[in-house]
């Protein structure tokens, strides 16, 4: 990010900097853009959400899968460092990032969570809260350690491992008894 300049950019666009400019007043505006433009396309491509029935036993292990195969991505952990090395200096960027990534998820989940709690599966008081833990147990250390360069990612075993221990804890703070 920091190493790009503008003229690179439009080099590479094949656009001038001044076009580039008439839709962006800085290099970090058009970052953001990109980052929500990104993380849009991503949010679209989990429609799991609207369609995902069954059992809550069933469908909260599929869910999370889904999701963490997406986050456990190479691509997905290389911009999430990109991104936190420039927040400190363009808010901005970490701002959209969060947003329309994790932000975004989150509410999602928690719509659906709420869905599930009105049939009678679930017991919660704070679904915003709930969908943050349950998205943290579920990357348990796996994100941290792709994030760290301390392993690739995770097998799809390890992964379906991780994320079926953070549904069964999930269910036993907010199953229906």
């Amino acid at each position: 990010f920091d190493a790009a300049s503008m003229n690179d950019i439009a080099r590479e666009a094949g656009v001038s900097k001044g076009t580039i400019y008439s839709y962006f007043p800085s290099k970090d505006a058009l970052f953001a853009a990109l980052i929500r433009e990104d993380k849009r396309q991503q949010a679209e491509q989990l429609s799991i959400y609207d369609d995902l029935d069954g059992p809550i036993e069933e469908a909260l292990p599929r869910l999370g899968f889904a999701l963490m195969d997406l986050i456990l991505e190479p691509a997905h952990v290389a911009q999430t460092r990109t991104v936190a090395a420039v927040a400190p200096k363009f808010p901005a960027i970490g701002r959209a990032f969060y947003e329309a990534g994790p932000e975004y998820g989150h509410r999602r989940f928690a719509a659906w969570l709420e869905r599930r709690a009105a049939s009678g599966e679930l017991v919660i008081d704070d679904f915003e809260r709930a969908s943050e833990q349950f998205f943290n147990l579920a990357q348990g250390v796996l994100f941290k350690k792709m994030l760290f360069a301390a392993q690739a990612k995770p097998s799809r075993e390890e992964i379906r491992a991780t994320v079926d221990a953070a549904a069964r804890v999930f269910l036993k703070a907010y199953g229906a008894r």
